[in-house]
């Protein structure tokens, strides 16, 4: 490939580099990096072309040749980081042509595609498996909201932004108005004249100096602030001119974003990607990897790369041969062997797959995490079978004691694999007896396992091992601990919510439910999705996952309904008739656990008998825990333990 001009990534003595842009041609291949524009460039090659042919004694090309040269080419932006390609989305061969010509030179993992706003250019990437090179990278809880709480910026007047350090751009939300309207008159009149110029004022990089949010507000919004004049209106028409153009504002918010807290999902998932967005922007946000994706999900899940399909066959990232090649440490963290199995073992099963992407989620997705995640253990994978119109999402987990966990204790090889097969009997007999206490579990759960080599302190250091995983439909809905605050100020959703979540808390305390680790209540942290209505009222919930049950298995229901208080405690402050939100779920509390042991008592062997052919060991088996959680269930007085639930909610 013939290069005019300075090496991709060149830099001068201050460090900078030599240029900004390039140009990279496939007729005749050539990679241009003279400085200047795309247009300059295009010129440029041709007559370098040209030069080469009168050397050659060949004719100058035709106008219909050079306009070939310049139809099959593609325009690249540099950064100090990564080459970006900017895709015609009707061109999206011309784009992947020059991806993999630009792998002569660059790593894989340095090329970006820019223009991911486009669906033309996120469907083609995706259907290659390659939803890690456009997803917005991973950030905990904890830095995303930091990164909120310290983008709060004043200009000269009051501190009413957030700023985006990449765009220079400053957001004001419509809460922020509360703090200028209780400003003196004069105070007042600087800060709305600071914010009108603003609005219509551009920053060196061409960007806004301020900007209404959301970003998705109608323009009209914004011309409303704009058109207001300060210097020609009186103090009172200036207020009236600014409560109008808000009242615009306030109509045009939409209701998840109303409340401006870190709180509300939706709020601060819509804010960090105001604050994260570049200008030339490569990264989407999750709504538009996976549609329908929970709001909790946001930056949660860390894209990796997997496989592309083409004519039926399978095709590995050739990320995974670098990595294997360097053994650079980055780049085997991001090349994950699980992903690997994971997409073989679905093409090995389903057959006819059109694509697969696979993620790994790298954090615990609770509100308020209890201890046992752990990273590479839960992962998603979006995939689209040829004849279905429309793609799946299986979230896969592993499980937490396999034969690699069972080596580290210590233990030979044989007894590892006997514990870690009898622990997968007893997670899916957990699963079993939950369903049969009326637990709402995802009807469908998967078994796999891959084989990997274990790596550890034991003497089979290097030894294949299996690592067995299980798989689920991803639920649609959202986690009862991220409902946004401002649905709780519906009388009809509060009562609602809180009859379903009391209807779930008792099952969750009959079944023992808690951490192993550190044997804290798991209840109404991120497992108990709920599911709505046409009318948008929780109709019902599924709880995603039982791990945690029958952890609690000896202690009695009065040690332990008191933790199951906190769900309607925490949401004090956001209902309007807190009596009625207990009452509604000490209610279904009660009501549930009534039934469950009418249900028991009701087909009494039905139960008794449902692990008789498992071992029974005094010692904690699954079987001698089982009878031990119906014992309980048995003997309980639901009223009794509904009047405890009500005191601790009223303590």
């Amino acid at each position: 490939m013939t290069i005019l001009g300075e090496p991709i990534f060149a830099k001068n003595p201050d460090g900078l580099l030599k240029s900004r842009i390039g140009t990279i041609f496939f007729r005749t291949p050539g990679l241009v990096t003279q400085r200047g524009i795309h247009a300059m460039q295009r010129m440029a090659w041709i007559r370098a072309l040209n030069d080469a042919r009168t050397a050659a004694g060949q004719p100058l090309l035709t106008e219909a040749e050079e306009a070939a040269e310049l139809a099959d080419s593609a325009d690249l932006l540099f950064t100090d980081d990564y080459v970006l390609i900017r895709p015609d989305p009707s061109r999206m061969d011309l784009a992947f042509k020059a991806d993999e010509a630009l792998q002569a030179f660059v790593s894989k993992r340095k090329i970006r595609f820019l223009n991911t706003h486009a669906a033309n250019v996120r469907d083609a990437l995706r259907a290659r498996g390659e939803n890690w090179r456009m997803a917005r990278r991973p950030a905990s809880p904890d830095e995303i909201d930091r990164s909120i709480e310290d983008a709060r910026v004043s200009i000269q007047n009051a501190c009413i932004y957030y700023y985006n350090g990449q765009t220079g751009t400053r957001y004001l939300t419509a809460g922020c108005y509360a703090v200028v309207s209780a400003l003196a008159p004069d105070a007042f009149r600087a800060q709305v004249e600071e914010i009108v110029k603003g609005l219509a004022g551009r920053n060196r990089l061409g960007q806004p100096d301020i900007a209404l949010f959301p970003p998705s507000l109608p323009p009209d919004v914004t011309e409303a602030f704009r058109g207001i004049k300060p210097e020609t209106l009186d103090d009172a028409a200036l207020l009236a001119a600014v409560e109008a153009a808000m009242q615009k504002w306030r109509l045009a918010l939409p209701a998840n974003l109303r409340e401006e807290t870190t709180a509300n999902f939706s709020w601060r998932n819509e804010m960090s990607a105001a604050l994260a967005r570049r200008p030339n922007e490569t990264e989407i946000g999750d709504q538009e990897l996976i549609q329908g994706i929970s709001p909790e999900f946001y930056r949660q899940i860390e894209w990796l790369p997997g496989a592309r399909i083409e004519n039926g066959e399978l095709l590995f990232d050739s990320l995974f041969d670098e990595a294997a090649r360097t053994e650079d440490p980055e780049l085997l963290e991001l090349c994950d062997s699980r992903v690997r199995s994971i997409i073989f073992n679905l093409l090995r099963l389903c057959g006819k797959v059109e694509y697969v992407n696979v993620g790994r989620i790298a954090r615990s997705l609770a509100r308020y995490p209890v201890e046992g995640h752990r990273r590479g253990s839960v992962y998603i994978v979006q995939f689209k079978a040829t004849d279905e119109d429309r793609a799946r999402v299986i979230v896969v987990r592993f499980q937490k004691w396999g034969i690699a966990e069972h080596l580290d204790e210590g233990k030979d090889l044989l007894r590892a694999i006997v514990e870690a097969n009898e622990y997968a009997d007893y997670i899916l007999d957990r699963r079993l007896a939950c369903r049969q206490l009326g637990m709402n579990l995802p009807h469908r759960v998967g078994f796999g396992q891959v084989t990997e080599k274990y790596h550890g302190l034991n003497q089979y250091n290097g030894t294949p091992v299996r690592a067995y995983y299980y798989s689920r439909g991803y639920v649609t809905g959202v986690a009862s601990d991220k409902v946004p605050p401002e649905r709780f100020r519906n009388p009809a959703f509060a009562l609602a919510f809180a009859y379903l979540m009391g209807e779930a808390a008792a099952l969750d305390m009959v079944v023992g439910r808690a951490a192993t680790e550190t044997g804290e209540s798991m209840f109404d942290r991120n497992f108990e999705v709920l599911q709505p209505g046409e009318d948008g009222l929780p109709t019902r919930i599924v709880v995603t996952d039982h791990a945690g049950s029958f952890v609690k298995y000896k202690e009695s229901f009065d040690e332990l309904v008191g933790p199951y208080a906190n769900v309607v405690r925490r949401r004090r402050a956001f209902v309007a008739d807190f009596a009625a939100f207990a009452k509604a779920y000490v209610t279904g509390f009660e009501r549930k656990l009534a039934a469950t042991q009418s249900a028991y008592r009701a087909r009494r062997s039905s139960f008794d008998n449902l692990f008789v052919h498992r071992p029974y060991d005094t010692a904690g088996s699954g079987a001698y825990r089982w009878s031990r959680v119906l014992a309980r269930l048995d003997a309980c007085d639901p009223a009794a333990v509904a009047e405890s639930l009500r005191k601790a909610v009223e303590a």
